[in-house]
C-alpha cells in the first residue's frame, strides 16, 4: 500500500512524456523548510535551481527479459545529477542515465534535490541528504508498486551529486528524516561518477563546499561531510569511474573513497579513463558498458 505522503505526490503531478510517473517526495509541511517565495527556475535547458519541492522521475523498466524472472521484481538505481550543489544538472546526467538504465532492464527514477540554501532552509547542510534518505526510503516501503525488490535498490552520482550519494551510503544509520517504521535508509550498492568526496582542503572541490557548508566550514563538518572518513565495513559496495585529467573535481577524490573501502574489505571497482575532465561521460560513448558489466557480475542487472 502507498504512504500517504507518497500517494499525495502522485496525484498533486501530471505524469510527462519523459518519465511514467513524477512523485512529490514530501507531504506538506516539507522538513527543515523556511517560508520563502523563491521558484523553481530552469537556468538553461535541462538544468534547474532554487528546488523548494523535490520530486523523483520515474522510468519503467523496457527490457522484461533483464528483469527477475523468479521474483518479477526489477533491482532500482535512485539517480543523483550533480552541479555543484548551485543547479541540478537534470537532464543530462539525470533523464539520459535513467533512459539507458530502463533500456537494461532496470527501474530509474531521478532525483531533484533541494539545493542548500539559508534562504529556503533551516539548516542547509543537511537538506540535500534529507532528500537523498526520504527517497530511499519511499522506494523500499513502496517497492512492490514498482516491481522492485526492496534489497537491490543502489544510489548513483555524479560530481556534487556524487558527494551526496557517498553522504546517503555512509551517513545512513544517522537519519535526518522523521522514519517511523525503521526503514533500512542503507543503499545497496553505489554508483559514484565523477565524484566529489571530500570537503578536505587537500581534495574538495570548494565551490561544492561553501554551497554545502559555508565559507567557513567548522573542523567538525569538515570531518563529517568527507566521505572517505566515514566508511566502515557495512559500507555498501561502489562502482567508481573518473577522468585521470579533471581540473575540476580531482580524481584524488575517487581513488581516496576507493582506498578507504578497500582497507574495510567492501566491494569496490574503478575504471580510471587517462583523458576526459570533467564530464567526461559526454565525450565517452560506451561509458556505461563496465558499469553494466559490474552489475551483471554482482546480481543486480541479469544477464
Amino acid at each position: 500500500m502507498l504512504a500517504a505522503g507518497f500517494l499525495t505526490g502522485l496525484l498533486a503531478l501530471p505524469i510527462t512524456s519523459r518519465a511514467q510517473e513524477m512523485i512529490y517526495l514530501y507531504p506538506e509541511p516539507i522538513p527543515n523548510a523556511k517560508a520563502s517565495n523563491i521558484k523553481e527556475t530552469e537556468t538553461s535547458p535541462g538544468i534547474w535551481k532554487d528546488i523548494t519541492k523535490p520530486t523523483l522521475a520515474y522510468f519503467k523498466p523496457e527490457k522484461a527479459e533483464a528483469t527477475n524472472k523468479t521474483a518479477d521484481t526489477t533491482a532500482a538505481v535512485l539517480i543523483i545529477p550533480g552541479g555543484g550543489y548551485s543547479v541540478v544538472v537534470y537532464e543530462a546526467e539525470g533523464i539520459k542515465t535513467a533512459k539507458a538504465f530502463a533500456q537494461k532492464g532496470l527501474a530509474a527514477f531521478v532525483l531533484k534535490y533541494r539545493l542548500p540554501s539559508d534562504a529556503i532552509m533551516q539548516d542547509k547542510k543537511i537538506g540535500p541528504l534529507q532528500d537523498a534518505q526520504q527517497a530511499m526510503k519511499l522506494l523500499r516501503e513502496n517497492a512492490a508498486q514498482y516491481g522492485i525488490d526492496p534489497n537491490k535498490i543502489g544510489i548513483m552520482g555524479f560530481s556534487a551529486g556524487g558527494h551526496l550519494a557517498s553522504t546517503a551510503a555512509t551517513h545512513f544509520e544517522q537519519p535526518v528524516i522523521d522514519n517511523p517504521k525503521n526503514t533500512s535508509l542503507r543503499p545497496d550498492f553505489q554508483i559514484l561518477v565523477y565524484p566529489v568526496i571530500s570537503m578536505r582542503d587537500s581534495l574538495t572541490h570548494g565551490d561544492s563546499r561553501s554551497s554545502l557548508l559555508g565559507k567557513n566550514p567548522s573542523p567538525q563538518d569538515i570531518q563529517r561531510f568527507s566521505n572517505e572518513l566515514q566508511i566502515k565495513a557495512n559500507t555498501p559496495p561502489a562502482y567508481l569511474t573518473h577522468a585521470a585529467d579533471d581540473r575540476l573535481v580531482d580524481v584524488d577524490n575517487s581513488i581516496a573513497y576507493f582506498e578507504q573501502l578497500r582497507r574495510q574489505h567492501v566491494g569496490v571497482e574503478m575504471h580510471i579513463y587517462p583523458k576526459g575532465d570533467h564530464g567526461f561521460i559526454f565525450k565517452q560513448p560506451g561509458w556505461m558498458e563496465p558499469l553494466f558489466d559490474w552489475m551483471k557480475r554482482n546480481n543486480w542487472l541479469q544477464p
